[in-house]
């Protein structure tokens, strides 16, 4: 990444930075998904329980890996061979987990968090429930206002995240949100977070690279 990149990276974080802490939320800015993966452990103790929001960010962060070597209980409805109740227990038991990880598909220049979520169990977690909620998104991710977040989600978090999850709906055809009825539709709850929900801590990791969707 050169130099100028890199400075536009963080001065741009810098200022969504700002509007974050006016909404009430911490926020930190990282150079390398590296760095932000090591302020995350700091969190994480023998026997807490960790949950984790479906994201691919944070799976690129390795903190999975990183959580169970430290001795903490992970709780993932995405681990492959779970049955569907089982995975039903694990999105409830995340409302009530000690840390929450997860993404966010869009976050504004106002320090807004806007996301769609298929069953809701993401986007509840981060509005109450956990005793600590870390939002990590990668660069690529913030937006100029809501309506480039919304466009953002039908343009490109909606379709990519249908095509990860095999889904059979139009967009992964085309890669264009239809707003279609399809059984199988992703984007069901969508969420505005314009101040931090109050009786959740709640902070939000910036990270100078492209990640995720």
């Amino acid at each position: 990444m050169s130099d100028y990149q890199s400075w536009h990276n963080r001065v741009i974080a810098e200022k969504v930075i700002r509007n974050l802490e006016r909404n009430h939320f911490e926020a930190a800015y990282f150079e390398t998904a590296e760095e932000a993966s090591e302020h995350i452990c700091g969190y994480i103790r023998k026997d807490m329980k960790i949950a984790f929001g479906g994201s691919m960010t944070i799976r690129a962060l390795g903190i999975r890996e990183k959580a169970a070597s430290l001795g903490a209980v992970l709780i993932d409805h995405g681990r492959p061979g779970m049955s569907h109740e089982e995975k039903m227990e694990a999105m409830r038991s995340e409302l009530t987990s000690d840390l929450f990880l997860s993404s966010t598909n869009a976050l504004t220049m106002q320090g807004e968090l806007v996301n769609a979520d298929g069953y809701g169990n993401r986007v509840a977690a981060m509005i109450f429930g956990p005793k600590q909620v870390i939002v990590a998104t990668g660069i690529n991710k913030i937006v100029k206002d809501e309506a480039a977040a919304f466009e953002r989600l039908k343009s490109t978090a909606g379709p990519m995240n249908m095509k990860r999850l095999n889904r059979n709906t139009p967009c992964t055809g085309d890669g264009i949100c239809h707003n279609c009825r399809s059984d199988e539709r992703g984007c069901r709850a969508y969420t505005i977070l314009k101040r931090r929900p109050a009786l959740t801590p709640f902070k939000v990791l910036i990270i100078g690279q492209n990640l995720g969707m």
